[in-house]
């Protein structure tokens, strides 16, 4: 078992940055992928971004220069830095590890 802990959410104003972070503990395997999906009101699940165990970074068009997925294996953590945020932005992000792991999720509010 993996247990993945979000943390960071909140309210912010539009243009304004979050960081968002996934701590992982229990079984993990270093080898795995993690990254973040977002769950807005009444739309589907959404992939946002991911980072191979090598650090390689994949990002959903819609965040592509404003958002940026890093990891850091000695922590078991990957983070997720959000810039120029805008109120489409509004979700519970939801971290998400390659073993099929999913955590709780952080509510993200944008607004002004």
């Amino acid at each position: 078992q993996v247990q993945l802990a979000e943390s960071g959410g909140g309210l912010v104003q539009p243009g304004g940055s979050l960081r968002l972070s996934c701590a992982a503990s229990g079984r993990i395997f270093s080898g795995n992928a993690m990254g973040w999906f977002r769950l807005a009101p009444g739309k589907e699940r959404q992939f946002v971004a991911a980072v191979s165990s090598t650090g390689t970074p994949t990002y959903a068009d819609f965040v592509k220069g404003r958002f940026t997925i890093s990891r850091d294996n000695a922590k078991n953590t990957v983070y997720l830095q959000m810039n120029n945020l805008k109120p489409e932005d509004t979700a519970v992000y939801l971290c998400w590890n390659s073993g099929s792991y999913w955590g709780q999720g952080t509510q993200v509010t944008v607004s002004s």
